[in-house]
């Protein structure tokens, strides 16, 4: 199968790093801050309101390479979660009983221990999602996840740009689309997204610099359409905003649009979206135990505000439930419209 480009970091391209991302952000001029927009709205600072998820990237590889990734993560990238970094974070997850534990990446099964993590988050009584992006689980080494993530009825959010090969393609890589039918029989043959425990969801996001269309439409056309045309059942669609950040905002400097798409994302900003943002209910830790408010501030090395709490190893519940959300323009894209999280629209 063939790949549509490098990752950033292959590249050595200017905006590889966070820092050089979130200061390409901040020369767009826009009519407001996000934090006017928050003031304005009643929220700031934005307070977080707990923690009931649990968010790891446990690395970077993939093995894919997505034009619109905002992690970067391709099979030229090495870096991978620690044994150290793992232990401190199953170790939270169970000493606060965190209710979610929600694994990314990169392709989260390529970590050595994606299986043990899987296994004692559940012997931990949590949740476990895993963020799937459908061809990794076809690879030989690792065609025992399906049925291990069923046995522990492990939530799969997978990605899945479009209903079709082309526009699924373009964004992903020549021939991801027929993989990933391929992978959702498989999961449909394990009883996931047939209405039961095993629940399957499905993300989409634009292939180009607009805004996702309302969600529960989506949802009905996407079941009727994959149903119809590839036998193919799920549970939820979940549609998500392009992330003016990493590999989409170098395709939207490239085509010089990017202060037209932040300014689409300003313009478009819904309070109530505001109001429900993942960052709220989320820790999210990174591959070398830095924490952050989301995945998001995580890709652009914009890691929690304490003090006190910067890593999993010296993270403290007390310290982190109620803490000040880092923000910043780039947030924009999670209030456009009806809103944008792991979890679909907000509002």
């Amino acid at each position: 199968m063939s790949r549509i480009l490098a990752t950033l970091e292959k590249r050595h391209a200017l905006l590889a790093g966070g820092r050089a991302q979130r200061e390409r952000l901040a020369r767009v001029q826009l009519a407001r801050t996000f934090e006017d927009a928050l003031s304005s709205s009643g929220l700031l600072p934005l307070l977080a309101t707990g923690v009931e998820i649990l968010q790891i990237n446990v690395g970077k590889r993939c093995n894919q390479t997505c034009r619109h990734c905002h992690v970067d993560a391709g099979p030229d990238r090495k870096e991978v979660m620690p044994r150290a970094v793992l232990e401190a974070c199953l170790s939270f997850l169970e000493r606060y009983r965190v209710p979610t534990l929600d694994i990314t990446g990169g392709a989260p099964e390529l970590h050595p221990d994606f299986r043990e993590i899987v296994g004692r988050a559940a012997d931990a009584g949590a949740h476990v999602i895993h963020r799937c992006n459908l061809t990794a689980i076809l690879l030989p080494n690792y065609s025992d996840i399906p049925a291990l993530l069923a046995s522990r009825a492990v939530e799969i959010v997978a990605s899945l740009p479009y209903f079709q090969a082309r526009e699924t393609d373009t964004q992903r890589g020549e021939g991801v689309f027929a993989e990933s039918i391929e992978a959702l029989h498989l999961l449909n043959s394990l009883g996931y997204g047939t209405g039961g425990d095993l629940r399957l969801n499905l993300v989409t996001n634009p292939v180009g610099t607009f805004l996702p269309g309302n969600q529960r439409e989506l949802e009905a056309h996407w079941k009727h359409e994959m149903l119809r045309r590839y036998g193919v059942v799920f549970d939820n669609l979940y549609t998500i905003t392009n992330m003016p950040i990493s590999r989409f905002l170098d395709f939207l400097d490239e085509r010089e649009r990017t202060e037209e798409y932040l300014t689409r994302l300003a313009n478009a900003y819904n309070p109530a979206a505001a109001a429900g943002v993942m960052c709220r209910n989320t820790l999210s830790v990174g591959y070398d135990g830095t924490l952050y408010d989301c995945d998001f501030n995580q890709m652009l090395d914009l890691p929690v505000e304490s003090a006190v709490t910067r890593t999993i190893f010296d993270a403290s519940m007390q310290q982190l439930a109620y803490r000040a959300i880092a923000t910043g323009p780039h947030c924009f894209g999670c209030t456009a419209g009806a809103g944008s999280s792991c979890g679909g629209s907000v509002a």
